[in-house]
């Protein structure tokens, strides 16, 4: 589940939303059977809450949205991918603490 600055985003609008987005976007790759997924979410909320207006943050379930999971070679999660200009610019495998994540968002800010 996504908190209230968190958008739940599949293959469908992930261009829309992620590509073609002004601002950078960091990309929550999970699974509802993941438990370091289930760890690392408060610490994505708090990070969604932070930077809002600032950074978008998305969570893409990979068990309903492999589309876009196989195009990013997504092999292990969580995966956190961070977009700016509609490319990759930062990635991030595993439950890392919210510090790691934050320091990964603001080298892309």
């Amino acid at each position: 589940m996504a908190g209230a600055d968190v958008m739940n985003i599949g293959d469908a609008d992930f261009d829309k939303e992620v590509l073609k987005s002004d601002q950078p976007v960091l990309v929550d790759f999970w699974a509802t059977w993941c438990a370091p997924c289930r760890a690392i979410a408060p610490a994505i909320e708090e990070l969604a809450a932070q930077y809002k207006g600032k950074v978008k943050v998305a969570k893409i379930d990979i068990d309903n949205n492999q589309q876009v999971a196989e195009q990013y070679g997504i092999r292990s999660i969580p995966t956190l991918l961070i977009f700016k200009n509609g490319t990759v610019a930062g990635t991030i495998v595993g439950a890392l603490p919210k510090a790691k994540i934050e320091a990964a968002l603001q080298k892309v800010m």
